[in-house]
């Protein structure tokens, strides 16, 4: 694994970063309110509201860089590509001070016992992220298990991998409201206090289903909680979001160049489609029922020494209020992917000379 890219590092304004700091904050202080969660609870499956107030490990906001400002493409509720193979983790000259001294920090202490948990996990494309994470936690004296959904026993009193009873697992699973037969135990222990999980199904509900996304478009729901200078500012760096089922058929046919077709529960861009590059045909595939229409924001794009081009976006990873890391991904074709040679993940440089 190496998803470096051949450009190691990208200039990006420093007022830019702290828009999108100051935007990750404002939507952390709404995800703390209880009339919010009181809101969301009613209509997410009843597993989405299991979890604390703990702040969710490596939550990551996805920006591309428009001429309009930073402008959010999606929320991760366990975001992934700090580590780049034989580069080591990626280096963090926007923060100071160590990074994995940071990463460490999302680890309580009592969580002397941890599964790193994810589908199939030998053959996911982060696996050696996931054994990185496993040997910095256990130069740090935990135990530590980097496994599959299935390699976890439920007993009476909590999970167990190995017969060693787990205090925690931090879950890099896609399926964030723990509804698969393969996570079905999992759940049944959050229910029951048997095991602490992060991040967990209500951090996920509140902030990473892209489903809230189209809530806070809609008329009167954010000024629910926010001011109307707040709500200014989401809808600035929120590209518009609507539910297909929402839109005439034939006005989101018409005006589909304008939009990017997504399932809710997409990752990896993993059924995301175009509408300037999509058919009529798989326009009528579409599940009208839960397809989100999200406006499209075209990527920047960066040069390599050699002018090559390629695409370019910036994550920001938190840690609740606390920053954790930058990066940037540069990729080529028109959905952000690796495959291409000289794709991978950049490092950030924030600098003071552009606005």
């Amino acid at each position: 694994m190496n998803t470096r890219s051949i450009i190691p590092e990208v200039a990006v304004p420093r007022a830019t970063l702290q828009k999108m700091q100051d935007f990750a904050a404002l939507m952390l202080g709404l995800k703390k309110q209880a009339a919010y969660q009181q809101w969301i609870a009613k209509s997410v499956p009843a597993s989405a509201m299991l979890g604390n107030d703990d702040a969710p490990i490596l939550m990551g906001f996805d920006f591309h860089l428009s001429p309009d400002g930073p402008k959010l493409i999606e929320i991760n509720n366990n975001a992934g590509g700090l580590f780049t193979g034989i580069n080591g983790w990626l280096p963090q000259p926007a923060i100071d001070g160590c990074l994995t001294e940071r990463l460490l920090q999302m680890f309580p202490e009592h969580w002397q016992s941890i599964a790193i948990v994810d589908a199939d996990i030998e053959q996911q494309f982060m696996f050696p992220e996931m054994l990185a994470y496993a040997g910095m936690l256990r130069e740090a004296g935990r135990d530590v298990f980097v496994c599959s959904p299935e390699a976890i026993v439920r007993r009476n009193d909590g999970l167990y991998v190995e017969n060693q009873r787990l205090d925690a697992i931090y879950n890099r699973h896609t399926d964030f409201y723990l509804q698969t037969p393969a996570m079905a135990h999992i759940c049944d222990a959050l229910q029951h206090q048997h095991i602490a999980l992060n991040p967990f199904p209500r951090s996920y509900a509140l902030l990473g289903d892209k489903n809230r996304m189209a809530d806070w478009w809609q008329a009167d729901v954010l000024e629910q909680w926010f001011s109307a200078e707040s709500c200014a500012i989401v809808r600035n760096i929120v590209p518009q979001v609507q539910r297909l089922q929402d839109v005439d058929a034939d006005t989101a046919w018409s005006q589909r160049k304008r939009w990017v077709f997504k399932p809710p529960d997409s990752h990896a861009g993993k059924g995301v489609v175009l509408g300037k590059a999509m058919s009529r045909k798989r326009f009528a595939s579409l599940d009208r029922c839960t397809t989100l229409m999200q406006e499209y924001i075209p990527a920047s794009e960066i040069t390599s020494e050699h002018g090559e081009t390629f695409r370019f976006d910036v994550r920001l990873y938190m840690h609740g209020a606390t920053s954790i890391a930058w990066a940037g991904r540069a990729w080529r074709g028109q959905l952000t992917n690796f495959r291409e040679q000289g794709s991978g993940w950049t490092s950030i440089q924030a600098v003071d000379d552009r606005c």
